[in-house]
């Protein structure tokens, strides 16, 4: 450190007060993918031909087109995307964006590169951004490891990881409303946290703003998507795979597809019997009471409410209220920030039991439609409160 250093006034420089912090006004949070994808360093995650590099590609697309990312959520407008698409070549990314794309030409806001050592990777990416980025861009980068160097003389496994995942931040970081999204495979281990499923230390997972994994079983096309981050609302996706290479949505937005994967994980283990009212459950979010049930599933109002008990007791339903019970994961109550979903499933429902329409007078949820046809104005299981 040089003599005419002046500490006073370096550091003076590096801390802001609260007052500063108060009058500033900083742009919204930017999404890739809005309610998945926000903008900043993120790690998509899945172990070997699950179908990652897919689900990559066909968000570069929608991001670059302007359309509908894996069938269900509007992107926005068309924007600037870099692909480094490391393990391929020309033809092979050519084949797939024609899978993915049928008789709808390569968006021309799309642009690649196959072929990158770890240096130049990096040093194209802070030039793409720079000089072709725009107004949130997207850049991909499939995969990590390509373009991961070694480690340096006496630098650990942890720092190795931190110091590579750090400047990939930093990259996107420095280019405002920017998205950097890096495939990556699992360290093929299983963990009840999937943020321990990310390869290497915790030295990448902890750089990174977000991290995304890609559930699949090989030979299964039903998936689950998985999400968590500083920014975004840690949630899980029922997503399908076609033959085809697209991945989509299960449902017409992020709430349906959040409430097909609790409905997954409810059911898992279970008999016929009680999967067949955990999905009953999971088409009305509203809530159903013993007496729904016994009509939708033709069984008698006792066993219907102590089926109902046990889903609540084991944690696949919730119980909201005295005799009320609700799916795990209710679509009523998934929201998202900057009001970028807010509307319910409006599924028509009216072949339903709960399609009557008619409030109960002490719950005020909906009668289902025989009650509601019989002059019923509340709930069997209502009525001793009233009496009370």
């Amino acid at each position: 450190m040089s003599s005419d250093f002046d500490a006073d006034a370096h550091f003076e420089n590096l801390i802001r007060t609260g007052t500063w912090l108060d009058e500033q006004t900083f742009p919204p949070l930017g999404w890739a993918v809005p309610g998945l994808i926000p903008e900043g360093f993120g790690l998509l995650i899945g172990p070997p031909k699950a179908g990652k590099s897919w689900a990559a590609l066909s968000t570069a697309l929608s991001v670059a087109a302007g359309t509908k990312a894996f069938s269900a959520v509007d992107v926005g407008p068309a924007r600037n995307v870099l692909y480094l698409a490391l393990e391929d070549g020309d033809r092979r990314l050519q084949d797939r964006c024609r899978l993915l794309l049928g008789t709808e030409p390569i968006p021309p806001r799309l642009t690649y590169a196959t072929r990158a050592t770890p240096n130049e990777a990096i040093a194209l990416i802070e030039w793409w951004l720079r000089e072709r980025g725009g107004d949130g861009p997207l850049v991909l980068l499939d995969t990590l490891g390509k373009v991961t160097p070694a480690a340096l003389p006496g630098e650990s496994a942890y720092a190795r990881d931190y110091r590579i995942g750090g400047h990939l931040k930093r990259l996107a970081d420095d280019s405002v409303g920017s998205t950097l999204l890096a495939v990556h495979h699992d360290r093929k281990a299983g963990s009840e946290d999937f943020v321990d499923s990310v390869s290497g230390t915790h030295g990448l997972a902890g750089s990174a703003d977000f991290i995304i994994v890609l559930a699949r079983q090989r030979q299964e096309s039903d998936g689950v998507l998985k999400v968590t981050g500083r920014d975004v609302m840690e949630a899980e996706y029922a997503m399908t795979l076609s033959d085809k290479g697209h991945w989509t949505l299960k449902g017409k937005n992020l709430a349906t597809a959040a409430a097909a994967a609790a409905t997954v994980k409810a059911t898992a283990g279970l008999a016929d019997r009680s999967s067949e009212m955990v999905r009953f459950i999971a088409k009305h979010p509203e809530g159903v009471r013993a007496a729904d049930v016994a009509i939708g599933l033709d069984i008698t109002k006792d066993s219907a409410g102590r089926y109902l008990r046990r889903l609540a007791e084991s944690g696949r339903a919730t119980k909201e209220a005295r005799g009320l019970y609700l799916p795990v994961l209710s679509v009523r109550s998934v929201r998202f920030e900057d009001d970028l979903l807010t509307e319910p499933d409006t599924t028509d429902t009216s072949d339903t039991p709960l399609a009557g329409r008619v409030a109960c007078t002490v719950c005020s949820f909906p009668l289902n439609a025989d009650m509601a046809a019989l002059g019923e104005t509340t709930h069997p299981t209502c009525e001793p409160e009233t009496a009370s």
